[in-house]
């Protein structure tokens, strides 16, 4: 039976003409393997790779009409690349990843293995065993099961042993988020363009690909609004991650004077011309995000004593969510600026309470069950919420007086509407007299033992 194959696109250089792209494959059909190329255009025509490859679609296709029901996992990995990995259907990130994950896990280890053959005890054994995080091994048995989803599709197959693989995708350590405190620190130890750019990630939750695409033409100085068209994934223009990305971002006063500043700086200053473009490449491509991690913020981040933090461009998307969280903004307008597609990506992912937010809701729902006068029951050694939270309880108390009023939607408003019920005016009721007693008892108990 003959196998899937892909077949190859290359180009070839020509004497007295310009060079042109060949599409070479293997041909079974007289029951011998021979070797056959044919000529898709020349660079004239087809002037990048892209181009080229869609000229090959159809042909793709007509190579693989004899090949029959894949036999192994190989070969339903050929038949998938070639009729879902396009670029047309996937992203270049998305087709990237996949082909690196057929490579170096799937195929080595299960290609040889006959699509009824592999059993799900089997992959989830093998999936426990690799030396990776739990996020890393989910999305391979995500891919393998993709792969079988894709056999029943072309019925070739009727069920899918890895639906019933079990793995988790629990965190090894929580998302390092970095303070206002060290924010305001960090944008005042880097240059003007790093600063320009740590000012509009952490303020609007640009992913790293949509800040590196954006230009000069994207930033509406009118509206004061950033528009996010594109996003770029090793130097390759694409589209956004989802359609909700597709927002335009309002841009603070601050920010926007940032990124003036920087473009009076830079020697790559029209429209069209990248906010972050590369020396190297004459502002053709946008610089490495990586390059300016690893040599400016990251050392900045030393400097200023953040030690122990693992932060990288999605920290800064990590902490605005949670800044937003702890300022108590409502949730559907957090989700607008984040630009997810759902309010739980929101809650269950980007955000997460800080230490005096939890304290407030325990005293809280204590003062609520049991109105007493906490201060007797304070430790002599404890220190007071001023003295252990003196910034936050100033900031707090800041933002109160500004965010909120009485028409504003109460989706999120928890805190806030305890807040409101604690500042009136209690009388004991039975039950509650009932436990100050009961409570007054105990502790003369305790005594008496002690």
């Amino acid at each position: 039976m003959n196998t899937f194959q892909q077949g190859s696109l290359f180009k070839v250089k020509r004497k007295g003409c310009s060079d042109v792209w060949v599409f070479r494959w293997y041909d079974y059909s007289s029951g011998k393997r021979i070797y056959k190329k044919q000529i898709i255009g020349s660079v004239g025509q087809m002037r990048s790779r892209r181009e080229a490859e869609k000229g090959v679609v159809a042909l793709r296709s007509s190579i693989n009409v004899d090949a029959g029901t894949p036999r192994n996992i190989c070969d339903l990995a050929a038949h998938y690349r070639v009729h879902e990995l396009t670029t047309e259907k996937k992203s270049f990130s998305t087709i990237d990843n996949h082909r690196h994950l057929f490579k170096r896990y799937i195929e080595p280890r299960w290609g040889s293995h006959r699509l009824g053959a592999v059993r799900t005890m089997e992959v989830e054994e093998w999936l426990h065993s690799l030396p990776l995080a739990p996020s890393s091994r989910a999305k391979l048995k995500c891919i393998l099961s993709t792969l079988y989803h894709h056999a029943i599709r072309y019925e070739w197959l009727t069920f899918n042993p890895i639906s019933r693989v079990r793995t988790s995708q629990k965190r090894l350590r929580d998302k390092d988020v970095l303070m206002p405190e060290e924010f305001q620190k960090l944008v005042q130890q880097i240059s003007v363009r790093d600063r320009a750019m740590v000012l509009l990630i952490g303020s609007t939750g640009l992913r790293r690909s949509e800040m590196i695409a954006l230009t000069w033409s994207d930033l509406n100085l009118r509206t004061m609004e950033v528009n996010v068209l594109r996003s770029c994934v090793r130097n390759r223009i694409g589209k956004t991650k989802t359609e909700a990305s597709c927002r335009p971002v309002p841009l603070h006063p601050l920010v926007l004077n940032a990124l003036l500043q920087w473009r009076a700086h830079s020697s790559y200053a029209t429209d069209l011309d990248f906010l972050f473009p590369s020396t190297r490449f004459k502002g053709s491509k946008p610089l490495s995000p990586d390059s300016i991690l690893e040599k400016s913020i990251r050392p900045a981040l030393e400097r200023i004593g953040v030690i122990g933090k693992q932060i990288g461009w999605h920290s800064f998307r990590h902490s605005l969510a949670t800044n937003l969280r702890s300022l108590g903004v409502d949730i559907k307008v957090a989700q607008e600026l984040m630009r997810h597609s759902s309010c739980r990506t929101t809650l269950d992912i980007y955000t997460r309470a800080v230490s005096q937010q939890k304290r407030e809701a325990s005293l809280k729902v204590v003062e609520l069950m049991l109105p007493l006068d906490l201060e007797n029951f304070r430790h002599p050694s404890a220190p007071t919420e001023a003295q252990e939270f003196p910034n936050q309880c100033l900031q707090r108390t800041h933002c109160r007086r500004f965010i909120g009023g009485p028409d504003r939607d109460r989706t999120d408003d928890l805190f806030h509407a305890m807040e409101a019920r604690s500042q009136l005016r209690h009388r004991p009721t039975l039950g509650g007299s009932f436990i100050v007693v009961y409570l007054i008892k105990f502790v003369k108990q305790v005594v008496s033992i002690q």
